[in-house]
């Protein structure tokens, strides 16, 4: 392999010692077919480049990267589920196969993986992801980074060869093995395994590690747990913000599926909204609606106090409380910044912004059962100046009610932002894309009956022109 020029191999991790993470084996597939490579992704680390064969030597057989980690890792990490405290977690079906610096940030990122074999934290899982699995996976994180979520990137899905029996769908099913690019798998289970174990030594080595790698500007901060503390509290209620003006429901809010560096990963039951509404569900196991839509903003608060409990073990409790009472200002101005930047405007100030982003979400709410979500993002990107198109487009009945007078008043007061993006293609179409499960359903259907990958790769594409179109530019951190 002769890597691009941006190729910039730097394994981190690896130097954190066995306390860490446990060197695995990848699985022996019986086959390795390409399903789908990220070439845009891979562009960014001087990856794409790769040929077929050498991409499915690296992402199908997992040969090492040049001058990378020599051996994936099996990182080690505890958590809570559903608030339960599970200390038998730890990467079960994947690894972290590398890490390099993204050309032109320079910031650290992860190639992990999903379903590349049993490792020591499999318990009595196979280790193997469905190939079913795979593609919901590339379809949530392809269009949250078109809405402007911080989110991990579907990197490479390679087919496998083997039939997989699982419970909750019709088996045996197809295998597939994913690699993801993300900016990190520091997970907050991880600091929980070290308060756990009550390893004072470990969590101030992980803390400097943490700091180094992915918050390098502060690294001169005299108090470190703390300034990591503010930190993550930051990057979370920013990431909760995206989610929340996406209409998106991660569905398993677990202190093992949140990361440090506030980046969204792990897709399992995730759905997006069809309509407003804050107590939709997206795992069918969540039967409290623990993890609904509304509540997802407890969820994260929640999961943010443990890791506050853990770096007491390291620091003053008060600098750690004085981080997590920071949370919810943090998150009202962040979802401020999130729902302005989904319609398009330019900000008028905090308090005309709070104003708006009341409206709109109240709009939402009384527009009732025929308003989808988003399309009504969709609608009014740009705000005033696009209302023409909205008041003639297929719910132009929808925005006449009364509901939406007191939006397309406030609208008026705003400017849109970079209104030339109005002139993308994709604002001709009457409708938007969607990501609904039953659409999810329906694009695997001809892969299972026939092989058939052509509408998957043509929702793909309508999803980039979307990203393209709206142009958020807020999709990482």
């Amino acid at each position: 392999m002769i890597p691009a020029p941006a190729y910039r191999p730097d394994p981190r991790f690896q130097a954190l010692g066995g306390e860490f993470a446990d060197p695995v084996e990848p699985a022996d597939f019986p086959e390795t077919v390409l399903r789908f490579r990220n070439d845009r992704a891979a562009a960014t680390v001087g990856l794409e480049t790769l040929d077929d064969r050498a991409w499915l030597r690296h992402f199908g057989r997992f040969e090492p990267l040049p001058d990378n980690q020599t051996r994936p890792l099996a990182m080690r990490y505890h958590g809570h589920q559903f608030r339960v405290y599970n200390p038998d977690l730890g990467d079960g079906r994947g690894f972290l196969f590398g890490q390099l610096r993204e050309a032109g940030t320079g910031r650290l990122l992860d190639l992990a993986t999903k379903g590349s074999g049993q490792t020591p934290w499999s318990r009595a899982g196979d280790g193997r992801l469905t190939l079913k699995g795979g593609v919901r996976e590339i379809l949530a994180a392809s269009f949250l980074e078109a809405l402007g979520v911080p989110t991990s990137r579907a990197f490479s899905l390679v087919e496998t060869g083997e039939a997989l029996t699982r419970g909750d769908e019709p088996s045996p099913t197809r295998s597939a093995v994913l690699t993801r690019l993300s900016h990190s798998h520091m997970r907050f289970g991880t600091f929980q395994r070290l308060a756990y174990l009550d390893r004072r030594d470990l969590m101030v080595q992980l803390v400097d590690h943490v700091i180094e790698s992915y918050f390098p500007d502060l690294a001169d901060e005299p108090d470190r747990p703390a300034v990591l503390m503010r930190a993550v509290v930051s990057a979370s209620a920013r990431l909760l913000s995206r989610w929340m003006s996406a209409g998106f429901v991660h569905g398993v809010l677990n202190t093992d599926n949140m990361v440090v560096t506030g980046e969204s990963f792990d897709y399992g039951p995730w759905r997006f909204l069809p309509r407003n509404d804050p107590n939709f569900v997206a795992a069918y196991f969540d039967h409290a609606g623990l993890y609904s839509f509304g509540r997802q903003p407890e969820a994260v608060f929640w999961n943010l106090q443990q890791l506050a409990g853990c770096l007491s073990l390291v620091t003053d409790q008060a600098a750690l409380l004085a981080a997590l009472n920071s949370f919810s200002d943090l998150y009202r101005a962040a979802l401020r910044g999130a729902m302005l930047d989904r319609l398009g405007l330019k900000s008028r100030g905090a308090e005309a912004d709070i104003a708006l982003v009341n409206t709109a979400f109240r709009a939402l709410a009384e527009g009732g059962e025929p308003l989808r979500w988003e399309p009504f993002f969709f609608d009014w990107f740009g705000g005033a100046a696009t209302e023409e198109r909205a008041l003639r487009g297929p719910r132009a009945g929808l925005y006449t009610r009364d509901a939406f007078l007191e939006l397309r008043r406030a609208l008026a007061d705003f400017e849109p932002d970079r209104p030339e993006r109005l002139a993308h293609p994709a604002f001709a179409r009457p409708e938007p894309e969607e990501l609904i499960i039953d659409e999810v359903e329906a694009l695997w259907s001809p892969i299972a009956e026939a092989d058939d990958w052509g509408p998957l790769n043509a929702k793909l594409a309508r999803i980039a022109a979307a990203r393209e179109a709206y142009a958020l530019g807020q999709a990482r951190i």
